[in-house]
């Protein structure tokens, strides 16, 4: 990107993961990743990302859009940005509005930026499409993949660019002592190959919506959950401790955690308060059930502690 435009500046959200290594912790949004490493690089701005459940902005739930107009506003006041780099939904699965992606590409094609998506943890069927950004209708510039393109089994990423974006080679850049390696390279055409032929993106569409449904229903039994969101197989239940305050239920995370994993259920929690469900492609209606069975006896013997 920054070859390509010959600027250097990026805007990127708060919360954000991009790696752990000083620049793309620069880029990236998290205090755990950026804190005690400093001086970080020059140029790596940030914007609040869009969070229709906790909106800064205040929308109460009729989005105006206010959260891409800041990152427009950012691009007119900086006026030099090579790319906004972004996760097109949060591994919270925190789902942007419709309209958000659209309005963010058109301010990236007014001021000259380019638009990356970090589509690592999403990307190739999770959620419910190959890539998350179909959701949106919305092309980047780059599409960053990773973690599930090599089946699980080996280290494997991808960068995919527009062909005017092929701008490294003239640079001599690209002889690394391990890229390019050919196992790494047919387990992931084999990952590819095994997601279209056995229909997983279709799957991950439909248990998906049928896990999201049960969600709701969950909540409407326990005041513990104050949101249930989703894509696909890339799931979230929020927990609070009040629906009107929605102050993080942060302790009550953790102990539903600890005790799914008793019940021999592993999650992750994120932002300390979100039930992360991130199951793989592979996974039945019946074992989704009993995964939503397991949390949901969790959940309740929390509220009753």
């Amino acid at each position: 990107a920054r070859a390509a435009t010959r600027r250097f500046k990026t805007i990127s959200m708060w919360g954000a993961f991009h790696g752990a290594s000083l620049d793309t912790a620069s880029v990236g949004g998290q205090q755990m990743f950026r804190g005690n490493i400093g001086p970080l690089l020059p140029g790596t701005e940030h914007v609040p990302p869009s969070d229709p459940y906790r909106c800064l902005w205040g929308c109460g739930g009729r989005c105006d859009l206010r959260c891409a107009r800041v990152v427009e506003y950012v691009l007119e006041q900086e006026g030099d940005v090579a790319a906004v780099i972004a996760e097109p939904v949060r591994s919270t699965a925190c789902i942007p509005p419709p309209d958000y992606w659209r309005t963010v590409r058109e301010a990236c094609d007014r001021h000259g930026a380019l638009l990356i998506f970090d589509e690592i943890p999403q990307s190739l069927g999770r959620t419910g499409r190959m890539f998350a950004c179909e959701h949106f209708g919305v092309v980047p510039d780059i599409l960053v993949l990773g973690k599930g393109l090599g089946g699980g089994v080996l280290p494997m990423a991808a960068i995919v660019a527009r062909p005017a974006l092929d701008v490294m080679a003239d640079r001599a850049l690209g002889h690394y002592t391990h890229e390019k390696n050919p196992v790494c390279c047919a387990a992931a055409l084999a990952t590819i190959e095994c997601i279209e032929k056995d229909g997983l993106v279709e799957r991950a569409r439909t248990l998906g919506e049928r896990a999201l449904a049960r969600m709701r229903e969950m909540m409407s039994r326990h005041p513990l959950i104050g949101d249930v969101r989703g894509l696909g197989l890339l799931l979230a239940i929020e927990l609070v401790r009040d629906r009107v305050t929605k102050e993080p239920a942060t302790d009550e995370a953790e102990m539903v955690m600890y005790r799914a994993l008793e019940r021999g259920l592993s999650f992750k929690v994120t932002a300390g308060n979100v039930l992360s469900l991130i199951p793989p492609l592979t996974i039945t209606w019946e074992e989704l059930d009993h995964a939503l069975d397991i949390i949901e006896e969790c959940i309740a013997v929390v509220e009753r502690r």
